[in-house]
């Protein structure tokens, strides 16, 4: 009798963010800009961002992506995750209310 265990490459990881706002999540630009960009990262399975603590807790499959890939596409989001700076140019083209 063969047995086949299937590894679990799911991962879950907690990205340190800095918001300049209380309603990223439901602003036009930026709400719109997380639900369309951030699955579109390969390797991305979901993902949750909490405002309140600064963070996105993102879901991704490790056989696809690597965390440092994640966070280099959040930066060209405009946003720091964790020790990788938002991307200059992404940030100026956030909302003014979204910025310091």
């Amino acid at each position: 009798m063969f047995t086949v265990s299937a590894q679990n490459t799911n991962q879950k990881a907690i990205i340190k963010t800095v918001l300049h706002c209380d309603h990223c999540k439901v602003c036009e630009t930026c709400g719109m800009k997380f639900k369309t960009e951030m699955l579109k990262i390969k390797g991305v399975k979901a993902y949750q961002l909490d405002d309140e603590n600064m963070t996105f807790t993102i879901f991704y499959n490790e056989k696809k992506t690597d965390l440092q890939t994640i966070k280099v596409a959040i930066s060209k989001l405009g946003y720091d995750a964790d020790e990788v700076k938002a991307d200059p140019e992404a940030y100026e083209s956030l909302d003014d209310c979204c910025k310091a």
